[in-house]
């Protein structure tokens, strides 16, 4: 049986040219799910880990949480100067979601794709039904919990919702589950497995960059 000596060379080669491949065409990742799945908590964990992302940050009107940080969590601003952006074009998309605006500025994603640097969104499943009109060539992952009670124990948890807004979020979340096939990958984030659902995400990302027909994704 006669095996041939791979050319070290030239494999060493084929993967730089790979990688250069791979890291001319960035990924844009939308991540969402229902409201209280831990979509913030996920991003906050892939931050600390050092996962190589531009995490775009989200424009809102809501009033902050406790220990939130404008310019970090989200981009709060005033409704004036939320539709000034709105005038101006600057979101990518934008949405009242339970009487607040959220939108997703659009020069962050741009200045990130031009760097070559892997960019990841989080909106709602309606925002991720409108980038997905704009920009199909994006991943699109949809984060899910175990089940409507777990969801209904995390929204309570965080002691922010009215009665009213949790029972409309609980039902909201039951109509956008039904869209999942609008996602490209479903992810089940389970208490206390946090690392889990980041591991998974890696996952995703590695397969993407092995495709053969690469997502190129132009703005």
């Amino acid at each position: 049986m006669n095996c041939e000596v791979p050319d070290r060379s030239l494999e060493s080669k084929l993967r730089t040219k790979r990688r250069g491949d791979r890291s001319s065409r960035p990924l844009l990742v939308v991540l969402s799910g229902p409201s209280g799945v831990g979509k913030d908590t996920v991003l906050t964990r892939m931050r600390k880990l050092g996962r190589p992302f531009h995490y775009v940050i989200t424009a809102t009107t809501r009033p902050k949480r406790g220990g939130e940080k404008n310019g970090v969590d989200y981009h709060f601003l005033s409704r004036k100067e939320f539709q000034q952006m709105i005038d101006k074009h600057q979101f990518l998309e934008w949405a009242n979601v339970y009487g607040n605006y959220y939108g997703v500025p659009k020069e962050e994603i741009t200045s990130a794709l031009s760097k070559g640097v892997d960019a990841v969104v989080k909106v709602d499943v309606q925002g991720a039904a409108t980038i997905k009109k704009i920009l199909p060539q994006a991943v699109f992952i949809f984060l899910m919990s175990p089940s409507v009670e777990e969801l209904e124990k995390r929204l309570r948890k965080r002691r922010s919702e009215s009665s009213t807004n949790l029972a409309l979020r609980l039902e909201r979340a039951k109509g956008e589950i039904k869209s999942l096939p609008l996602f490209d990958y479903v992810i089940t984030s389970r208490q206390n497995k946090l690392d889990e659902v980041v591991s998974q995400i890696d996952a995703i990302v590695a397969a993407e960059k092995c495709r053969v027909k690469p997502r190129i994704v132009e703005l």
